[in-house]
């Protein structure tokens, strides 16, 4: 099934302005992430904007490029409109691959399409990978998805979930990684059939949603399904920080 990707790229970031255009090994950041989307096997990637800085720089090296409102609420939202402006139909896939994850493996983007096509009565797929470290299973910055026999989303949650009630049984104590339970981290890249962004737009925010912070409990909330893989390749962190910059830019050969 032919799938374009998408790449939002937003100049105003609190912890790291600019982030798109961040220098690492003489390219701005964006154009790595760009160069990663062209070695998938999408037919099309396309940067989308706010900024005309962004927008200039993505000409410089080539990209196609489509300038979205500033005004969107979520990066979903961001996304429907430049399916919207690419006339994409609505049986098409598009691949949201973040802006500020210049060694994402085109392998990743790739699963997630093929997923959607192997997976006709989902609407969206992600990818998941194994959680080893109960640490992370308390932290509630690292997000946890549970799914049924054929991958399809149950839930996605901050909290611990399964909560494995023998293991845990004691309100105090040192918690362990629990013995014959599956615990798995979400890994945020989506593909998304164009006719869900279109109803997803259209939907209020789900309590859920809301209590969580997670975007992707509104689609369940409406019935969607939701395709959840373990990913073929383990992907690098993103950029969020100074710190994450300066990490990605000594493993790219540019201190």
């Amino acid at each position: 099934m032919p799938f374009t990707v998408v790449i939002p790229a937003r100049y105003a970031s609190t912890r790291l302005p600019g982030k798109p255009l961040a220098d690492i090994a003489g390219k701005p950041m964006i154009q790595h992430v760009y160069e990663r989307a062209c070695d998938s096997h999408a037919d099309r990637v396309v940067i989308a904007t706010d900024d005309s800085r962004v927008r200039d720089a993505c000409a410089g090296f080539g990209a196609e490029v489509v300038m979205t409102a500033d005004s969107h609420v979520s990066g979903t939202d961001r996304l429907e409109e430049v399916t919207r402006k690419l006339d994409l139909a609505t049986d098409a896939c598009v691949v949201n691959v973040q802006g500020d994850e210049p060694q994402i493996p085109p392998a990743l983007i790739n699963q997630v399409a093929y997923n959607l096509e192997a997976y006709g009565d989902a609407a969206i797929a992600t990818l998941c990978e194994p959680i080893a470290e109960v640490d992370a299973i308390f932290n509630p910055n690292v997000v946890k998805v549970v799914f049924d026999q054929r991958g399809m989303a149950l839930y996605f949650s901050r909290a611990p979930i399964p909560w494995a009630r023998e293991a845990w049984a004691e309100a105090s104590g040192e918690r362990g990684l629990p013995a014959n339970v599956a615990y798995h981290r979400h890994i945020g890249i989506y593909g998304y059939r164009v006719g869900l962004l279109r109803s997803f737009v259209a939907w209020r925010p789900a309590p859920l949603e809301l209590a969580e912070s997670l975007e992707q409990l509104r689609a369940l909330h409406h019935g969607a399904r939701i395709h959840v893989d373990l990913a073929c390749q383990t992907p690098p962190a993103g950029v969020d920080t100074p710190q994450d910059l300066d990490r990605v830019r000594a493993q790219l050969g540019h201190a």
